[in-house]
């Protein structure tokens, strides 16, 4: 049983110590623990691969313990019923698969790539079919073609009844804000569709992070390379030139919530050349989810900075714990009616989901 203490928004399980996480640690100096209900949720960062993929999938998990690697698998393979229970256990009632990175984004071979991504999109869709109302999926992009992507991306949405697209950072050394994908930004922003944009690792490892291992990739790598990414599409004037486009980011925003004032001030110290400050086109064409970020200090950031109207609810599966990640908004402290945005109401606003 989850149990909330209402005094201080902390969740326990009944009969357990306090928790190694901060916002789930039970606090000793109150009672007043009562029975927590499951808030319904719409979980939009949830991972897969189809069996196709997985060749991309292993170099990145290399050094993962054979144990844990075999586990990731697992559940990433699995559509059924093992997945629902995961959901049921948050309080999810629709999850928003995507491909778990990075897929053909590093096949080096273009027209081998196109011919994966849409076999992947239809594997999804084939799946998703199967669970209605529980399941809806992002598409898989081929974005070593743009237009091949702008395609895809249009037929994902159109005729497979995607939410959008989950793209796992750069495609062999080329971020978003490259001119060649002006046809891909066109089309997004055309559709009026969210392009997800997932970590995956840089072209390099910073050298300040060599030898500094613990630092690496989901711990704080990542979140530097995927937030750099989401600021050069603002700082490259993507979103002036297309006000229509739409970008997700996890982790409440990979940091930028916290840092749009100096984002504002060092882009006119710099004389960066925009019609509107940066923290405009962030505000207005990103929204961010909770994944992999189970604390209200970054929560509170994000309402406060993007709006109550720009978070959503993700869990991160199954890289991530989902349990977790749905128990910890389930309790921690927000007015309710912000609490229910988060969960569920804004995801079916944005996405457009029932």
């Amino acid at each position: 049983m989850i149990r909330l203490n209402r005094h201080t928004g902390h969740l326990r399980r009944a009969g357990s110590g306090p928790r190694s996480h901060p916002d789930l640690r039970s606090d000793p100096t109150h009672t007043g623990e009562t029975e927590l209900s499951l808030v319904p949720k719409i979980a939009l960062e949830e991972h897969a691969l189809c069996p196709s993929l997985t060749e991309y999938w292993h170099p990145t998990v290399a050094d993962v313990p054979a144990v844990v690697r075999d586990r990731l698998l697992d559940a990433l393979t699995d559509f059924g019923d093992r997945r629902i229970a995961s959901m049921d256990r948050a309080g999810v009632e629709t999850a928003v698969i995507g491909i778990a990175g990075p897929g053909v984004q590093v096949e080096t071979d273009t027209k081998r790539a196109i011919a994966k991504a849409k076999a992947s999109n239809d594997f999804l869709a084939a799946e998703v079919a199967k669970k209605p109302g529980r399941y809806a999926g992002f598409g898989h992009m081929p974005m070593q073609d743009a237009t091949a992507a702008a395609d895809e991306l249009q037929r994902c949405v159109e005729e497979l009844k995607f939410c959008g697209a989950m793209i796992n950072g750069q495609t062999l050394g080329r971020y978003l804000d490259d001119p060649a994908y002006a046809p891909f930004w066109e089309r997004a922003a055309a559709l009026k569709t969210w392009i997800y944009l997932h970590p995956a690792d840089p072209v390099a490892t910073m050298p300040a992070l060599e030898g500094t291992y613990g630092l690496k990739r989901a711990t704080w790598e990542w979140g530097v390379e995927t937030g750099t990414h989401a600021l050069r599409l603002v700082f490259g004037g993507v979103f002036d030139r297309y006000p229509d486009a739409r970008l997700m980011l996890g982790h409440l925003g990979e940091t930028l919530p916290y840092l749009l004032w100096r984002f504002d001030s060092r882009a006119q110290l710099y004389g960066v050349k925009l019609p509107q400050p940066p923290s405009f086109y962030i505000k207005r064409n990103i929204a961010v989810t909770t994944s992999g970020m189970s604390s209200a200090e970054p929560l509170n950031c994000a309402l406060a900075a993007l709006g109550n109207d720009r978070v959503c609810f993700a869990s991160d599966h199954p890289f991530e714990d989902a349990g977790e990640a749905g128990h910890f908004l389930d309790g921690v402290a927000l007015p309710e009616e912000v609490r229910r945005a988060v969960a569920s109401a804004n995801a079916k606003t944005l996405l457009g989901l029932a």
